[in-house]
């Protein structure tokens, strides 16, 4: 879980864009790509949380370093975004799972349950 000091807003555009090296007309653009939302006070002022610094490192390391475009940094945050919550509807299911596989009637290590099978194979050769 984030804790509030993670996700406070307390950086102003100037800071930020100081602290990752980057002019803040980048981080304006970034802002109007739909890339970051950073919070703002009622005088309007952008302000960040080192949790939206993460997010902006994490999209300079997708465009500086690997070569990504701005639209494609979008897919892969959707796609990020979209991977998240699946994951996170695979824990329900498992939890959900468990319960269900603790209202057995019979419990696991007492069931004993026993297939015979047989496999019969035929081999038919062709003469010509």
């Amino acid at each position: 879980m984030e804790t509030n000091s993670y996700i406070e807003p307390v950086y102003l555009i100037s800071a930020v864009a100081e602290i990752l090296n980057i002019h803040p007309q980048t981080l304006r653009q970034y802002e109007r790509e739909g890339l970051i939302k950073p919070s703002r006070t009622n005088g309007k002022i952008r302000l960040y949380s080192q949790k939206d610094i993460d997010h902006i490192k994490y999209v300079l390391t997708l465009t500086r370093e690997l070569g990504v475009n701005l639209a494609g940094v979008v897919l892969i945050l959707q796609l990020n975004q979209k991977i998240e919550i699946l994951e996170n509807d695979i824990h329900i299911y498992k939890t959900k799972i468990k319960s269900i596989n603790n209202l057995s009637v019979v419990p696991d290590t007492k069931a004993l349950v026993v297939q015979n099978t047989s496999f019969e194979m035929v081999i038919i050769e062709k003469n010509n």
